[in-house]
């Protein structure tokens, strides 16, 4: 039993890229099926005024409606004679994909390392408050107008950048020179995160004519502008320019990872720490430089939330910082297959709104199936990410020092 798991986990280890495709997809399908019954289970506990009526019981809940409007609803119901492509729901859908994408390539970068960033949200918190001040502050002295927006949007990311590499490299070090472990530090400076920006706002940065605690608005002009003729409409707070710039990122971190040779430490600092520090790499230097950059990634990340989304700094900072981890698992920690997960992620995010507007159905049931679809998708992802380690371990068989045959290490036999 226990050589046919070992097969059964080397096999999806080593499984290629169609057949995680074909796995996915089978996940998903499982999913809606198990979703499907769950939904239609629950209708008849609810009360309604008609519904399906088998054997003495009344259903009200339809899964076929339910999931209709949850994939079709989150791209605006295209099967509809009056569908556009620019419509509102599928710029909720974009938003929030190019929000996930940061915060997935964030989480991706410290574990292509070998560490896990569980941190993302506050780095992302103390990156967009970050860019609010700023751009708040900067807008002061720059001109309006088209000038204004080429000199504070860059300025902005900057800042979100900077503000949460920064935070990033908290843990970072303290991982490097103190052996902290960063999932624990990470978590802890998550709380920290928020009660610092909020402290900082009450004291300094509270818009005086707002009664919510969130600082003044940033000039219209220092909003991410959309792309003239084939944009959406700037009421949807979403621009193709930011989606743009974030499938350009994922672009460059997969670049960065496979051909720089910063990327190459990175790897192999995460695959193999001790073939590195013999090759010549700084391990505590690599640490902090992952932890850098995973930290500016979810910065900038918070930096489109105020750009694009808010237009302001609020202290109810939605939790993409979180939702990036499971973004990053689901695509396999691969920067290129981010994009993909957080169409997904986004795409249940809008389609779970048009659930709640079109159906009757509870929300506590739609997160639930959500959930549900996340968690059957991102299953197989997780244990070829865990499994990855182990079977390579397994399968490194000790050789004799006079270069005789392979000694079996494990004194076992997996017949």
């Amino acid at each position: 039993m226990k050589a046919r798991l070992k097969r059964l986990l080397r096999r999806l280890v080593h499984a290629s890229v169609l057949e995680r495709i074909a796995i996915s997809v089978a996940s998903l399908l499982a999913a809606i099926v198990v979703g499907g019954v769950l939904v239609f289970v629950s209708g008849a506990y609810a009360s309604c005024q008609s519904g399906l009526n088998v054997a003495g019981f009344t259903f009200c809940y339809n899964p076929m409606q339910v999931f209709y409007e949850l994939f079709f609803g989150a791209i605006g119901h295209p099967l509809e004679g009056d569908w556009a492509l620019r419509n509102y729901n599928l710029a909720e859908t974009l938003a929030q994909t190019t929000l996930l994408i940061f915060t997935g390539l964030s989480f991706a970068v410290a574990f292509r390392a070998g560490l896990f960033n569980i941190g993302t949200q506050g780095q992302l918190i103390m990156g967009s408050l970050a860019t609010a001040v700023t751009v708040l502050y900067a807008s002061v002295i720059v001109p309006s107008g088209f000038i204004g927006t080429v000199v504070l949007i860059p300025l902005g990311l900057l800042a979100g950048a900077v503000a949460g590499g920064l935070y990033g490299a908290i843990p970072g070090a303290l991982k490097a020179y103190a052996d902290a472990n960063e999932v624990i530090t990470t978590i802890m400076l998550n709380f920290v995160a928020g009660g610092v920006a909020a402290t900082l706002l009450a004291w300094q940065f509270q818009d005086p004519e707002s009664t919510n605690q969130q600082t003044e608005s940033i000039p219209a002009y220092a909003e991410i502008p959309n792309v003239p003729f084939l944009g959406f409409s700037s009421r949807w707070n979403f621009s193709l320019l930011a989606l743009a710039f974030a499938i350009f990122c994922m672009i460059g971190v997969a670049w960065m990872l496979s051909r720089t040779a910063f990327g190459y430490e990175l790897r192999t600092s995460g695959v193999q720490p001790e073939a590195a520090a013999y090759s010549g790499v700084d391990e505590k230097r690599m640490i902090v430089g992952a932890m850098t950059l995973s930290g500016a990634l979810g910065g900038i990340g918070g930096s489109l939330w105020v750009l694009m989304v808010q237009g302001e700094w609020i202290t109810s900072v939605p939790d993409l910082g979180f939702d990036g981890i499971a973004v990053s698992i689901l695509a396999g920690n691969s920067p290129l297959g981010i994009g993909a997960s957080a169409f997904l992620f986004g795409l249940l995010d809008s389609g779970s709104q048009s659930i709640s507007t079109a159906t009757d159905v509870p929300p506590e049931l739609v997160g639930i199936l959500s959930g549900l679809i996340i968690l059957f998708v991102a299953m197989p992802e997780f244990f070829r990410m865990i499994g990855g380690r182990y079977v390579d371990f397994e399968d490194v068989q000790p050789v004799q020092t006079d270069g005789g045959e392979p000694v079996n290490a494990g004194g076992e036999d997996d017949a």
